[in-house]
C-alpha cells in the first residue's frame, strides 16, 4: 500500500498567504489608524495543523499600544480574512511583536564595545 504524500510546506504556504492578505486588510481597512499604519508584518508561522497563524509585526513606535490595538482588531481582521481566503477553515491569528531589529542593534553595540575595549587595552 502506498503511503499518501503530504506537502510539508503547506503550513508555510498558508502562513505566507495569511500574512499577505492580512497586510492588505490592514492597509485597506485601517489606513486611518495611526498605530496600525505604522505596522509592518515581517513574518508568519503556522501551528496546529494550519488552524493557527502567528503574525510577526514590527512597529517603529508605541510597541505596547500597537500590540493592544492589534489585539482589539484581530476579530475584525479575521472576519475580513474569511472573505478572501480560499480554504474551508479560516485560521486563528495572533499578532506577536518581532524584536529582531532591536536584538541586532544590541549585538552590534556589544561588538562595538568589545572592539573599543580591545583598542584601549593595546
Amino acid at each position: 500500500m502506498l503511503k499518501k504524500q503530504t506537502n510539508s510546506n503547506r503550513g508555510e504556504k498558508i502562513a505566507s498567504k495569511v500574512q499577505t492578505l492580512v497586510a492588505e486588510i490592514l492597509q485597506r481597512n485601517f489606513s486611518d489608524d495611526d498605530l496600525i499604519r505604522g505596522v509592518s508584518l515581517v513574518g508568519a508561522e503556522s501551528r496546529g495543523g494550519m488552524q493557527f497563524v502567528k503574525l510577526f509585526f514590527y512597529a517603529h513606535e508605541n510597541r505596547e499600544e500597537t500590540q493592544k490595538r492589534l489585539d482589539e482588531i484581530t476579530k475584525m481582521v479575521r472576519f475580513e480574512l474569511a472573505k478572501k481566503i480560499d480554504q474551508k477553515y479560516v485560521p486563528e491569528i495572533r499578532f506577536v511583536y518581532d524584536n529582531t531589529l532591536e536584538r541586532a542593534d544590541r549585538i552590534e553595540e556589544l561588538l562595538n564595545n568589545l572592539e573599543t575595549e580591545k583598542n584601549e587595552a593595546i
